[in-house]
């Protein structure tokens, strides 16, 4: 059974930083995309950032350009979402995801809330 574990969330200052990371367990992800969504309340869930399985064609949404950082660790089966300068914006559920290139299965975190206070 494939699982996705996110850590890392947590509430933070205005201008701080935090690290995401999503454990995955169950299969080896050597041919996906992985990333990030979020969800603030009231708002649908939108991407923030992926990668692809080689570490390359990091994407990200606009609004987080320059302040997000998005990697991943093969060996670990693991990618991180680095977020610098966050913003009260950037408050929600941060959801990790992976979906694979040759069945386009996707799985999904449970979820890890970040608050970012002004």
């Amino acid at each position: 059974q494939v699982q996705l574990v996110e850590s890392g969330g947590g509430l933070v200052q205005a201008g701080g930083s935090l690290r995401l990371s999503c454990a995955a367990s169950g299969r080896t992800f050597s041919s996906a995309v992985m990333g990030w969504f979020r969800q603030a309340p009231g708002k649908e869930r939108e991407i923030v950032a992926t990668i692809n399985w080689s570490g390359g064609n990091p994407y990200y949404t606009d609004t987080v350009k320059g302040r997000f950082t998005i990697s991943r660790d093969n060996a670990k089966n693991t990618w991180y979402l680095q977020m610098n300068s966050l913003k009260p914006e950037d408050t929600a559920v941060y959801y990790c995801y992976a979906r694979s290139i040759r069945t386009s299965t996707t799985y999904w975190g449970q979820g890890t809330q970040v608050t970012v206070s002004s």
